[in-house]
């Protein structure tokens, strides 16, 4: 069993940054895929980005390519989000969530474990 806790949610002006965190309980953390996940509402959850056990491997949806960053520490059993260049439209919840399958993976049936989610909102 994981348990993760996201931090770094806030109130934001646009065009401003953030840094989320997201801890892991457990000893596995190491052999977990990462995900970063954002729901905003009436929309599905949505990929945002992703990183492998070794964090030798990343990807990122389209709409945050250029702005936002994922990256972890496995020895602090930490997965953070760096975001850049934050737009209204980022707006949501977000959620970061760990695979069993170790693979970067951009598909939410992919990960077992989700954190209980963090408000962004980015004022225009």
């Amino acid at each position: 069993q994981v348990q993760l806790v996201e931090s770094g949610g806030g109130l934001v002006q646009a065009g401003g940054s953030l840094r989320l965190s997201c801890v892991a309980s457990g000893r596995t953390f190491n052999m977990y895929a990462m995900g970063w996940f954002r729901e905003a509402p009436g929309k599905e959850r949505e990929f945002l980005a992703t990183i492998n056990w070794s964090g030798g491997s990343t990807s990122y949806a389209d709409s945050v390519k250029a702005r936002f960053t994922v990256s972890r520490d496995n020895a602090k059993n930490t997965v953070a989000l760096q975001m850049n260049s934050l737009k209204a439209e980022d707006t949501a919840v977000y959620y970061c969530a760990a695979s069993r399958a170790g693979y970067a993976s951009g598909r939410t049936s992919d990960y077992n474990y989700w954190g209980q989610g963090t408000q962004i909102t980015v004022s225009s």
